[in-house]
């Protein structure tokens, strides 16, 4: 279960692991998935054991998640939110079954932002498996207190068919610097912004603002109050990412907080060199110097020492582009991270 299938990175995992199901069907399971609507639902593969749920009327989806775990007798809850969390437990409640629960970790929770203790308690007394995906995340559940054996890292997976390896042309007229995400306060954007303002002279530099969200209204008017409307450039949702980085020179990651970016990888898969700020669990991906750099403060005088080197060094762009492929392949495929996520499934 997930909350709504807009485009974010808890809800292309989610459409992940739907469509790698159907692959990777067991004879002894039978999988049923949930969400509310949103641009995503046209990745859902096997609607028929999709339920509909609504965005606001939460008893009213525990009340019919209730009616589908009783009719097709499912045994474990996979949540991919607290929110969901929540719902799991009000479903054991009511049905009174011995429901099983894995909840799936992508973010920093609103729980933890106030008492880490509380949420270790939930974990531990109400949730059998937590799935984090990053190392630095399993770390930090760790020293809040949840147990150890409850815990598992596995690693977010890029489709390599959906995100193929497209060798980057050098010597291009214009350079192409691009982030994408939700626009969001702890996406940072403002720090895109500031970079591209301090770049704003260099000829033949433009840079691509993808997504949508709560602060597309303001960024639009830092990009106007510091005079970039040449430079800079807001694109709206974006449903397909791939594209959008494909025809990007370098992807930029400027996030307050990040547990494990999907972003990184996909870019990474297609041979989009990317450069990020070293937060959460990014180093896990991102191998700084051979795969990417990662900038270790919010300066934006660090992030355009590394754009300018990347523009001007052929060598390093395409020497990223194909170590980030190769790493990809090696460690963040969406079926190795279906194949595991089953595995949970069975020590239930």
């Amino acid at each position: 279960m997930t909350d709504k299938l807009i485009m974010g990175g808890a809800e292309v995992y989610f459409c992940k692991l739907e469509n790698l199901y159907d692959q990777e069907i067991r004879k002894d399971l039978s999988f049923f998935t949930a969400a509310a609507d949103g641009e995503l639902f046209e990745k859902i593969k096997n609607r028929d054991n999709f339920i509909l749920l609504t965005r606001k009327q939460h008893l009213f989806n525990i009340l019919k998640l209730c009616r589908e775990v009783k009719r097709h007798e499912i045994d474990v809850v996979h949540a991919n939110s607290l929110r969901m969390v929540f719902y799991a437990i009000g479903i054991k409640m009511m049905t009174r079954k011995k429901l099983k629960i894995i909840y799936t970790k992508h973010n920093i929770t609103f729980i933890e932002k106030h008492s880490q203790k509380l949420l270790a308690k939930l974990l531990n007394s109400s949730v059998d498996r937590t799935i984090t995906v990053s190392d630095h995340e399993r770390k930090s559940l760790l020293q809040m207190g949840v147990e150890p054996s409850k815990v598992t890292t596995i690693h977010n997976g890029v489709d390599l068919n959906h995100f193929p390896y497209q060798k980057k042309v050098c010597n291009k007229t214009v350079f192409h610097i691009g982030i994408l995400g939700r626009l969001s306060e702890e996406k940072n954007h403002k720090l895109f912004i500031e970079i591209a303002k301090s770049l704003k002279k260099v000829p033949n530099l433009k840079f691509y603002i993808a997504g949508d969200g709560p602060e597309f209204g303001r960024i639009e008017d830092m990009i106007k109050h510091h005079d970039l409307t040449n430079n800079v450039k807001m694109l709206g949702a974006v449903l397909t990412p791939e594209k959008f980085i494909t025809d990007m020179d370098v992807l930029l990651l400027t996030s307050h907080r990040e547990v494990f970016p999907m972003v990184l990888l996909e870019a990474m898969a297609i041979g989009t060199p990317v450069i990020s700020i070293d937060t959460g669990g990014v180093s896990e991906a991102v191998d700084n110097n051979k795969t990417g750099f990662l900038v270790s403060s919010y300066s934006v005088d660090a992030f355009v020492n590394k754009i300018m080197e990347m523009k001007s060094n052929d060598q390093i762009r395409s020497s990223f582009s194909e170590n980030g492929r190769h790493r990809v392949e090696r460690f963040f495929t969406s079926e190795n991270m279906t194949k595991l996520t089953l595995g949970e499934y069975s020590k239930l």
